[in-house]
């Protein structure tokens, strides 16, 4: 971002946007300009009318979706609780199974 908030700087101050002058203004503020992104930018904004672009961002900000809500979070629902009868024939399953492995 700071790249581009370099090329930003430097049309408000009515200065050229070329390599050299993105290079000095980063170096200025303390970041360690990479040539190669530098190079990318310059050539990207060569073709851009950046005060239209500045004019258009709100209208493309407001056009924009806003991100989804997250989805609520389920409750857990309690397990129902078992009756005796429930109860006595799973450990009655439960020992027959047992008693398969001793055969």
């Amino acid at each position: 971002m700071e790249y581009v908030y370099a090329a930003m700087l430097l049309h408000k101050a009515g200065k050229e946007i070329n390599e050299k002058s993105m290079s000095e203004l980063l170096t200025a503020a303390g970041v360690k300009a990479d040539s190669v992104r530098v190079k990318a930018l310059v050539a990207s904004l060569a073709e851009v009318d950046i005060d239209e672009a500045i004019k258009t961002a709100p209208a493309m900000m407001a056009a924009a979706p806003a991100p989804a809500a997250p989805a609520p979070a389920k409750k857990k629902e309690k397990p129902e609780e078992e009756t005796e009868e429930e109860e006595s024939k799973k450990e009655e399953a439960a020992m027959e199974g047992l008693g398969s492995l001793f055969g």
